[in-house]
């Protein structure tokens, strides 16, 4: 429904509760959706064709998939063909899980370009590495490997998100003659102030109606607690419309209706402005009004605020402690007048606040009408390319959200940091800055940073049955909340913060040095300023939540390693090599990866398939981990590195995807790669990647 596009994937689950056996037979019937007749044409009139298979058949067939062909309800002629695959939810070290109810398809490699696949991130999988020593307890060291998110089926000609939303803002600018340009960070806000004011003006208005209401039953001190919400939910609604945008939205708002007139206008020595009778004539506008409607909101609560003061005052003064007694028995035999009063008071504010919060409706939607209004078809295009790299690195980073929450289920400085500061999520890409590369990057940059919209929060699951461990995914575009439901003895573990659902972020970075034979001819003859300055902007970043982390929470909460070198000398480090010109240099990678394991955070490694040059990375990171946190002597370092690149799960990874045991590099290609980024004889050659 809804495209002309004839290949779609969908999905089918079934419920554990449902009788499902190996005879049971499945029928499926396919029908076409002419929107705008879809009501009145009958389901009949619009069937294509259907099929049908046992469970038995499916899965005793080859990689449990089958092909259909889809036949005419009289089963005289063949019209297309289904494809039934078993949808598994990615890959760990022993061996896959599958989930009758997972919702995600294992994407391999040569599916990158698969327009009905785009929303799906590429080759998916999570990797851990358990390291055991009879005299110390066991340690754990997880990555999640992805292919880089990218809208490979919108190809890379013209550029990545990054290029073509620059581009398109500039045409908006220049083409906005009907029209007042936003940028999109504006955009975003208007949105953003349009969903606080939504929650929380009627929010504030039950509030009051319960102060009123508590007034005339109950003692001083229920009336405190509720006033204590009533102004902090006061002043969030404040804080929220004092944003400059509001104010100026709104005088572009009057500024074009018909017939407009400033006070600076009115005030100047002019002919007055002539107008047709049929155009009708706003009065002029006073650019400081709305800086006075919205401070009467305060005015309002303090007179709220001091009401409730007086009428404690005279409960104290006039009345030995009595549980009898209520405060409308003190407002009715001392003060009569103060209980209209107070109903006076609050009655005020809440009209002050549907005043201000209709006035900033109204300004917002004025912006989020103009951006429309400036918006093309190409927009959309934008749009929907967008969707599907967020689409990608979302459902990474959900993975290793829930990844990392398992591993750290009972570390107590983890739990705090989690619910304090959030967590780091850190994406190493190896993408080149050369050819189509360049787009895949600009793609991922644009993808990684809009993860910072989502926020998790920890529920408690209904039963422990898998489907009702699935995480789901909530909200919209500007704010998305993924929920991670936990085992009851599991949940019932974690501190009241987070078991109380308050959300959790996590601050996604991105860092990128290219490797291959294409980042050569990038740094000899042609630009690397897209990595250069990706990696300057997320260092930034990281050096700024490690700050907030120092200042949040103690160093007894961050994991303890057996390399002595303080967080803040690797950032240093860090910081240096960002701003150093030095032709592939990988020492970037390393360091960041070491200060994300360093601070809690969540590892990911990305390349164009998460397949080869990935599975470098990947492996060596994880010798360096052997020698420098498990005493790997430096003479078996080399011996250990070929030892995972030729066996053990990234040889599984690849023979996954492209059914060969091999890595797709040459050997000229390896000339160019680090040192260290190299596989062993025998594991590489020319593949269909």
């Amino acid at each position: 429904q809804g495209t002309r596009d004839p290949m779609f994937l969908t999905g089918v689950s079934f419920p554990p509760d449902w009788p499902v056996y190996s005879e049971t037979l499945i029928k499926l019937s396919v029908y076409g959706v002419n929107d705008g007749y879809q009501q009145t044409v009958s389901k009949e009139s619009n069937f294509l064709g259907s099929s049908s298979f046992s469970v038995a058949d499916f899965l005793q067939s080859k990689d449990q998939q089958l092909s259909l062909s889809l036949r005419t309800a009289d089963d005289s002629a063949t019209v297309g063909t289904v494809v039934v695959s078993r949808m598994k939810m990615g890959e760990i070290e022993d061996g896959e899980v599958d989930h009758i109810t997972a919702d995600m398809h294992q994407k391999p490699s040569c599916s990158k370009g698969q327009k009905y696949l785009e929303f799906i991130p590429i080759n998916l999988h999570t990797q851990r590495m358990r390291v055991t020593c009879p005299r110390k307890t066991d340690s754990f060291y997880d990555v999640v490997t992805v292919g880089a998110p990218a809208a490979h089926s919108h190809g890379f000609k013209n550029g990545g998100l990054q290029k073509l939303l620059s581009k398109y803002e500039t045409e908006k600018k220049s083409t906005a003659y009907q029209c007042i340009y936003y940028p999109p960070e504006q955009a975003a806000k208007a949105r953003e102030i349009l969903c606080v004011v939504s929650q929380l003006q009627p929010h504030i208005s039950a509030l009051a109606d319960q102060l009123l209401q508590t007034a005339q039953q109950s003692p001083i001190q229920p009336l405190r607690d509720i006033l204590k919400s009533l102004e902090e939910k006061t002043e969030q609604f404040v804080h929220a419309l004092k944003d400059e945008l509001v104010k100026s939205a709104l005088l572009a708002l009057h500024a074009a209706r018909p017939g407009y007139i400033s006070k600076s206008q009115t005030s100047a020595p002019s002919t007055s402005p002539i107008r047709s009778d049929s155009i009708p004539h706003h009065k002029e506008y006073d650019e400081e009004e709305w800086d006075r409607v919205w401070a009467s909101v305060a005015k309002s609560l303090n007179c709220v605020i001091a009401l409730v003061d007086k009428l404690q005052e005279q409960d104290n003064n006039n009345l030995e402690p009595a549980p009898s007694h209520t405060l409308a028995d003190v407002i009715t035999s001392h003060n009569p007048v103060c209980r209209d009063q107070l109903g006076v008071k609050v009655q005020s504010l809440k009209e002050c606040v549907a005043e201000v919060a209709e006035r900033a409706r109204c300004s917002v939607s004025f912006v989020l009408l103009q951006e429309a209004a400036c918006s093309t078809a190409q927009g959309l295009q934008l749009q929907q390319r967008r969707d599907a790299v967020f689409s990608q690195a979302l459902a990474a980073l959900a993975c290793g959200f829930v990844m990392r929450l398992y591993a750290g289920l009972e570390d107590k400085g983890f739990l705090r940091q989690l619910h304090a500061v959030g967590l780091v999520a850190q994406f190493e890409s190896l993408l080149s800055t050369y050819s189509e590369e360049i787009g895949m990057l600009e793609d991922m940059e644009v993808g990684i940073s809009d993860l910072h919209r989502v926020a998790f929060r920890i529920t408690e699951a209904a039963s422990e049955e898998a489907a009702s461990l699935q995480p789901t995914v909530s909200g919209r575009r500007d704010r998305y909340t993924v929920e991670v439901p936990l085992p009851h003895h599991a949940f019932q573990a974690l501190p009241d913060e987070l078991r109380q659902g308050k959300p959790l972020h996590v601050l996604p970075v991105l860092f990128n040095v290219g490797i291959n034979e294409q980042q050569t001819i990038a740094e000899r003859f042609g630009d690397i300023s897209l990595q250069e300055r990706i990696n300057q902007k997320n260092f930034e970043i990281l050096e700024g939540y490690y700050k907030s982390l120092t200042n949040t929470v103690p160093s007894e909460c961050l994991p303890c390693f057996q390399t002595q070198t303080d967080i803040k000398e690797l950032l240093d480090t860090l910081g240096q090599n960002v701003v150093t010109k030095k032709r592939k240099n990988v020492e970037i990678l390393w360091l960041a990866g070491m200060i994300c394991r360093r601070i809690n955070g969540i590892r990911f490694t990305s390349c164009k398939s998460a397949k080869d040059r990935t599975s470098m990375s990947v492996t060596l990171e994880q010798c360096s981990l052997l020698r420098d946190e498990h005493q790997l002597n430096k003479d078996y370092f080399v011996r250990a590195l070929d030892c995972m690149r030729r066996e053990g799960c990234r040889i599984e990874n690849v023979q996954k995807n492209i059914k060969c045991r091999k890595y797709a590099f040459n050997m000229l290609q390896l000339m160019a790669f680090p040192k260290y980024y190299r596989p062993p004889e025998g594991t590489y050659g020319k593949v269909d990647s």
